[in-house]
């Protein structure tokens, strides 16, 4: 940290899934220039593109809705299902991953998130296959993790994070951990949630401290810990884990923020810090007032 407690390397910002966005278009969710006159009203000067489609799809007028807010695009987001070995899956994941980075690149983006497919459905909780890959899939998922990171780096010139979620085989510190150890350091590195890893049971802190240089990307999000023990005592899926407020306001849950970007900051290099409050579906009045308290909320811990 720098000496008069600012954290210097982390720039910080937010993200339509704080403000309920969870899909390309849902009748429940505010309109884009809702989120985007918002999100730069509470103060913020990053986003990431959300679900590809809800935002402009065309750079130009997306460049210039941004301009006009003073906003800037820190990355894009993609689901995969790398781990899948059967005919024609790498390939009609190269085709999504394609097209959302090249609408990344071409709206200033340096980062792509990748987040690992669901083991079940997260809002139904229907299950769609085993919930334990076996080593080959490991092995798949690994390798193809490796491919479509160099891919995306040499096409698009953005750097791939792979995101650990709840609900998918790359979840809490064991998973997490077992995808660091079989992959190139200079091919796979982290979008570390915050959130996701304790919803999870990881500690945020000790996995910066442990994998610094796998650190690549932050999603901040808190959980409420009463809310938890209720999700994990009835066995919820995430989806129904989110509509009873799992992911809470900052500082109400765990992790607490301030040691953990003290951590990233620590790591002596420049990184992303990105607000993700998941509360899908929302009232389009409750993210503005959060998005404002939050962001002042990090402002006091220097960022």
């Amino acid at each position: 940290m720098a000496a008069d407690g600012q954290l210097t390397r982390i720039r910080i910002g937010s993200a339509p899934d704080s403000w309920g966005v969870w899909f390309a278009d849902d009748p429940k969710q505010v309109p884009w220039q809702v989120f985007l006159d918002e999100v730069a009203a509470a103060g913020y000067e990053w986003i990431e593109l959300g679900p590809y489609g809800y935002l402009p799809s065309d750079p130009h007028r997306l460049r210039a809705e941004l301009s006009d807010r003073g906003l800037r695009v820190s990355a894009g987001t993609v689901f995969t299902a790398l781990h899948r070995d059967e005919p024609g899956t790498w390939e009609a994941a190269w085709a999504h991953v394609a097209e959302v980075a090249g609408h990344a690149q071409a709206v200033g983006a340096g980062h792509l998130v990748m987040i690992p497919a669901f083991w079940r459905d997260d809002r139904t909780g229907r299950v769609l296959e085993d919930s334990t890959l076996s080593p080959a899939q490991w092995r798949t998922l690994a390798d193809r993790t490796e491919r479509l990171s160099r891919r995306v780096r040499e096409e698009y010139g953005l750097r791939v994070v792979l995101h650990p979620h709840a609900d998918t085989h790359v979840d809490g510190e064991e998973n997490v951990v077992r995808l660091l150890d079989s992959t190139d350091p200079d091919l796979v590195s982290l979008c570390l949630d915050t959130g996701h890893y304790a919803y999870c049971g990881g500690d945020s802190v000790r996995l910066v401290e442990t994998y610094g240089e796998r650190i690549g990307y932050l999603h901040l999000k808190q959980v409420d810990p009463a809310v938890l023990a209720q999700v994990h005592e009835r066995g919820l899926p995430f989806g129904p884990a989110v509509g009873m407020g799992v992911m809470c306001e900052p500082p109400r849950g765990v992790p607490a923020l301030g040691p953990v970007l003290e951590a990233a900051q620590s790591l002596g290099v420049d990184l992303f810090a990105i607000v993700e409050q998941d509360m899908y579906p929302c009232p389009p009045e409750q993210p503005l007032p959060i998005a404002r308290r939050t962001r002042q909320f990090l402002r006091s811990c220097g960022a």
